[in-house]
């Protein structure tokens, strides 16, 4: 066997690269269709080949289902790379709602979050997934954040999630590698990283991609990553990693991921208005300069 011939990484049934895309708004807080269009084609052509948008950087707290729906069908429209919509609430019965329509408008998959807030039993996440799960023709992937959520689902909740029809997949933002490589062993779900600064290790561990908020402006490095480690070249794989780091920290450092892929999108031209809804607030001159910064220490610039 050659060393072409080699490939580390299992398929990736959405894409390995996908951006978490940010929802782009007009001066009056309206989202901006034409915009999001445009930034979905850029996405695309540098490197992107999956889209995830109506996600938490995508500002879904605060989009209403209309501008959702409204949003997979733009999108849908201008790119042929799989877009995964988000689609999850901390109330079962809207985000099933959400699921449903946002699968009828085109989506090729749905992210859905695990119930936020509220802190469930685990007999109750499994419910949650199980309406969700019986609600689609489309493929579900888990969405776990407990930075967000508030929530630890464990390893056997993990198994029952895997058992329903339409889980195949898991954007995992745990930071917790161990687990994680005991969890996509035992289910055979199709593991996403939901972490920028974890997408090496995570590969390393059996994951197949990332759901990403710096491939706004670094689909292409990351891409180049992924490629290096799935033909063996290690050494090529930590060397981007560590191109990467400044923009990681620059974009993540802070907790306000939305704000500054807004600001990055607007660095490198590819969004002309950083407008957000409350309670975010568009990025300013430092954050626009810190955004900069990280790009430019990351070679992008």
């Amino acid at each position: 066997m050659s060393e072409h011939d080699i490939h580390l990484l299992n398929p990736a049934p959405f894409g390995r690269i996908l951006p978490a895309m940010v929802t782009p708004m007009k001066d009056d807080g309206s989202v901006d269709f034409d915009a999001a269009q445009k930034l979905a084609k850029a996405l695309v052509a540098d490197g992107a080949d999956g889209i995830v948008v109506n996600g938490t950087t995508g500002e879904s707290p605060v989009t209403h289902i209309d501008e959702k729906v409204d949003l997979v069908r733009a999108v849908k429209e201008v790119v042929d790379v799989p877009v995964i919509s988000g689609a999850g609430s901390n109330d079962t019965a809207h985000t099933v709602r959400m699921v449903e329509q946002t699968q009828e408008a085109g989506a090729d998959a749905v992210l859905v979050v695990m119930p936020y807030y509220s802190r469930p039993s685990q007999d109750g996440v499994v419910g949650h997934y199980k309406a969700v799960n019986d609600s689609t023709d489309k493929p579900i992937i888990v969405y776990d954040v407990p930075g967000r959520t508030g929530l630890k689902v464990t390893v056997d909740t993990y198994d029952r999630l895997a058992a329903l029809d339409h889980v195949v997949a898991v954007k995992d933002a745990t930071g917790d590698l161990a687990a994680a490589v005991e969890k996509q062993q035992r289910t055979g779900l199709a593991w996403y990283s939901g972490d920028d600064g974890l997408f090496l290790p995570f590969l390393s561990i059996g994951a197949v991609g990332i759901i990403s908020v710096i491939a706004h402006v670094a689909s292409a490095p990351m891409r180049e990553l992924a490629e290096a480690f799935d033909r063996g070249d290690i050494h090529e794989a930590q060397r981007l990693a560590n191109q990467l780091a400044p923009l990681v920290h620059a974009l993540n450092g802070d907790g306000y991921q939305a704000v500054m892929a807004k600001a990055a999108c607007r660095v490198n031209g590819t969004l002309e208005s950083t407008e957000m809804r409350l309670p975010n607030i568009g990025p300013d001159a430092v954050q626009l300069d810190k955004a900069e910064e990280g790009m430019r220490a990351s070679g992008l610039l």
